[in-house]
């Protein structure tokens, strides 16, 4: 057995909780307090000589045992700690070492116990490796934070296939984010937005699965975080070591299709300065498919004709991103953090559709073939400052940040159609999609730990977002080379978002209670701007986030939660972006400028157990949401006119369908979920998830058809959604961990579709080997090439059934090395997140 291990890894599960929560000694001699003295030493790993950074000094008085005081040792294993002079029993405790003890010493003038030797016990060492591989969870008042343990099925995968196997979490066939169901989730990295969420859900799938540390699920957020969001907030954090000296890790990995990279992350640590680095390079080339199965109608309900659309996608793409920072310990108690992102992609995307036009008899009439080849290149850069001032270990503590970011991407798409038979060519399309992005962040927070047993304690801060996207969008006809732009569908649309907030938040713990109330408030300017229309729009409005979470802990392995808070969801990017998107001339997406944010009141109750071999959490939620943002289909009027080879008098005429959000009055939706962690035995779990949920939709909308008709939709509607996700990892013969996958989403309804349910698997095999410093892993994600989204769509005179899969199975190798790690090292005590890890009123 090796003898190093992680130095931070479990120093929060005895020391800190001992330390941080002892009490002062009052010894009341007679009429006069003794002068204070000072106990100071050193702790060291007896056979390495390496300081034990976190190991926990305990001074216990002799005259009264209830009286207790202490103190962790610094990075350089060091511990000083105030008393007054008496007899103590003295204990130096660190996890997965043997505890050294010195019975009844009598301390009567400042001390120096010199350099204390502590070796390893190799039964705690042993239990240590068994947490160390497992997923955990630990409930806090306003979140849940899962470690993402060694799970096997996102090797060599990305971020996003990291969150389709967290609880509550689930990420649809376009990569779109969805926390219980509600995709209004914010995405924070390190607790700050990021450049690495990049412009569109695809930037995440960048970032490697290797380089993150944990997930925090925060589905109802407290008066810290931004309101944004209706569904709650995900906080990834990265990996970002603390162990002396260098260290780090290497993955490699390339899989079927086309997709293969790798990873590096390391870390160099010395007494006054972390330097961290985690850069990536992928290549992915990813097919997906799609099919629509089109039939109009007449005025009288006959049928017209039938169109059928197939689609296959070929997204093929190089991504490059690097992570870097410098992190300087001016002393013990103030660090400052310097850390830079580059991330940038290119590729080729190609869409092949294929079009059958059918009579009313369902006779072949047309077919055509429209196929668009799309360039892409995406570039994103972020600078993070960070400073961070504790004025004690109680909590009391400032930290500033600043962020800048700025991003581009271009997507340059040529469109090419052909109809069949007499190989007639229509016109050559081009669409050029040309997104900006300055993003700047300013951010305070201060808390303070008060009251005589400091467990009260209160919170403020302030923080300004000021974001502006442009975004240029040409669609016309490519005439010997130079494009004729469209003016019905080119435009330039400039939106700036401009958000001051700040709050003011109270933390209180009675015995088994903990209290915690506050109040944010958020001013947001809003400017949307047309350029070439000359249309602007401006919204300046201010508005009040109470939150209030009441916890009761019966034990540290059992623990309730309620909780209110008010939310809301601004409108951004393709949901406002009137631009539509030209893949099909028959079936279009476009934004809708006009829209307003929802706001959201979300009330949450959850219990926490924990027995000896099972986790158990389970939840109970109400969210009701007005102006919720809902994707209406509407007819616009338009035909695209296509000549019949065999009956050049008649051409085919089809509609055109067009996708947009609208503001669709309220939504009320209630459910529960539970998860359960069951762990028979060493390197075996069993873990299942179900969540399910009622939504009434209530609304309706009025528009004017192409016949100048007002035309009003009622979009009541009525919904039961369910989903559930079952994981199993066991050991096989060989040495080989085994684990497996499985998630299944109930069919939804609302007043215009009805979507199918969908299935996905994927299985993982791993092993150590080059004596446990690396590991080999083959993953499968979607078994059954299963994952796909069927619904059926229905309008006055256009009724679609569509399937759409985003990717296809994909089989992946990976081989990861670790040098100067253990295999299950973890990262701790990370400083200057932002995140609130620190707050003892939480009840982590």
């Amino acid at each position: 057995m090796k003898r190093k291990i992680d130095k931070n890894l479990f120093a929060y599960r005895i020391g800190i909780p001992i330390a941080l929560g002892c009490l002062f000694i009052h010894l009341n001699l007679h009429s006069q307090k003794p002068e204070p003295i000072e106990i100071t030493g050193k702790v060291i790993d007896s056979e390495t000589g390496e300081p034990l950074e976190y190991a926990t000094l305990i001074l216990q008085s002799i005259p009264n045992p209830e009286l207790v005081t202490g103190a962790l040792t610094g990075a350089n294993g060091q511990f000083n700690v105030e008393t007054i002079p008496g007899q103590y029993n003295v204990r130096v405790e660190y996890i997965s070492y043997k505890t050294y003890e010195l019975k009844t010493q009598n301390f009567r003038a400042s001390t120096d116990l010199g350099t204390i030797e502590l070796q390893i016990d190799a039964q705690q060492l042993e239990e240590v490796e068994i947490i160390g591989e497992r997923t955990t969870i630990e409930l806090r008042l306003d979140k849940k934070i899962y470690n993402v343990g060694q799970d096997l099925t996102v090797r060599g995968g990305s971020v996003t296939d990291v969150l389709d196997n967290i609880p509550s979490v689930t990420v649809d066939v376009e990569g779109n984010i969805s926390l219980r169901g509600n995709e209004s989730v914010r995405i924070l990295i390190n607790g700050k937005p990021s450049a690495l969420s990049g412009i569109n859900p695809e930037t995440l799938q960048q970032l490697p699965a290797e380089t993150i540390e944990k997930v925090e699920v925060i589905t109802n957020p407290s008066a810290r975080y931004d309101a944004e969001g209706t569904g709650g907030i995900i906080n990834i954090i990265l990996k970002q070591g603390k162990n002396s000296g260098l260290n780090g890790s290497l993955n490699l990995f390339a899989g079927y299709p086309d997709n293969y990279g790798g990873a590096l992350s390391l870390n160099l640590r010395r007494e006054k300065f972390n330097f961290f680095i985690n850069t990536t390079y992928r290549y992915r080339n990813a097919p997906g498919n799609a099919l629509f199965e089109q039939e109009n109608f007449n005025p009288d309900g006959t049928t017209a004709s039938f169109q059928n659309e197939i689609r296959a996608y070929q997204r093929e793409r190089n991504g490059f991103n690097t992570n870097f920072g410098f992190e300087l310990f001016i002393n013990p108690t103030t660090s400052i953090t310097n850390s830079f992102v580059y991330r940038t992609s290119n590729g080729e995307n190609t869409i092949n559709i294929d079009f059958f036009n059918f009579d009313s008899n369902g006779d072949p009439t047309v077919q055509r073939n429209r196929f668009t080849i799309e360039g892409e290149d995406e570039n994103d850069i972020q600078y993070s400052f960070n400073f961070a001032k504790k004025f004690n270990d109680k909590g009391h503590q400032i930290t500033l940040d600043y962020q800048y970011s700025t991003g581009s991407e271009v997507e340059n798409a040529i469109i090419n159609e052909i109809v069949l038979g007499e190989n007639d060519e229509l016109p050559t399309e081009q669409t050029i999609n040309d997104e900006t992005q300055i993003n700047q962040l300013i951010q305070m927070e201060y808390v303070l730990p008060f009251s005589k047993d400091k467990q009260s304690q209160f919170e403020m801060g302030y923080r300004g977002t000021f974001n502006t996207f442009d975004t240029d969008f040409q669609f016309g006809v490519l005439e010997e080379g130079s494009l004729i732009s469209d003016p019905n569908f080119s435009n330039r649309l400039i939106y700036t978002e401009n958000v001051n907030a700040a709050y003011v938040q109270l933390g209180r713990k009675f015995k088994h209670f903990n209290i915690l109330g506050g109040l944010r408030m958020e001013a947001s300017d809003i400017g949307i701007e047309l350029v070439n229309t000359n249309e602007i729009n401006n919204k300046n409005y201010v508005d009040w986030f109470p939150s209030i979470f009441i916890g009761y802990d019966f034990s540290e392995l059992d623990k309730l939660n309620i909780s209110y808070s008010r939310r809301l969801r601004r409108p951004r990017s393709r949901f406002i972006n009137p631009f539509p998107s030209r893949s099909s001339n028959t079936n279009l997406f476009f934004g809708n400028p006009d829209l307003n944010p929802t706001y959201t009141n979300a009330f949450n109750l959850e219990y926490l157990k924990r027995w000896e071999k099972v986790t158990l959490t389970t939840s109970v939620y109400y969210n009701y949401a007005t102006g919720v943002f809902q994707f209406i289909t509407l007819e616009t009027g338009d035909f695209v006119e296509i000549e019949n080879p065999d009956d050049p008098d008649n051409p085919v005429f089809v509609p055109v369908q067009a996708r947009t959000p609208i503001n669709l009055a309220t939504d009320t939706r209630y459910g529960m979920e539970f998860t359960t962690i069951y762990v028979p035995k060493r390197n075996w779990r069993f873990t299942l998830n179900f969540n399910i949920f009622n939504q009434q939709l209530r609304g309706d909308y009025t528009y004017t058809n192409f016949l100048d008709e007002e035309i009003t939709q009622i979009f009541d509607a009525d919904n039961l959604a369910w989903f559930s996700r079952f994981s199993a990892k066991i050991p096989l013969p060989g040495k080989i961990d085994f684990q497996a996958n499985l998630f299944y989403r109930g069919p939804t309804e609302n007043a215009q579709s009805k979507r199918k349910g969908i299935l996905s698997t994927n299985l993982a095999f791993s092993k150590d080997i080059i004596k446990d410093k690396a590991t080999l892993s083959l993953n499968v994600s979607d078994l059954l090439n299963s994952r796909k989204r069927r619904s059926e769509t229905r309008t006055d005179n256009v009724f679609t059934y569509s399937e759409f899969q985003w990717r296809e199975r994909q089989i992946t190798l990976s081989f990861l090395y670790r040098f100067n790690q253990k295999k299950n090292q973890r990262n701790g005590n990370r400083r200057g997140n932002g995140n609130g890890d620190d707050f003892e009123f939480e009840g982590s």
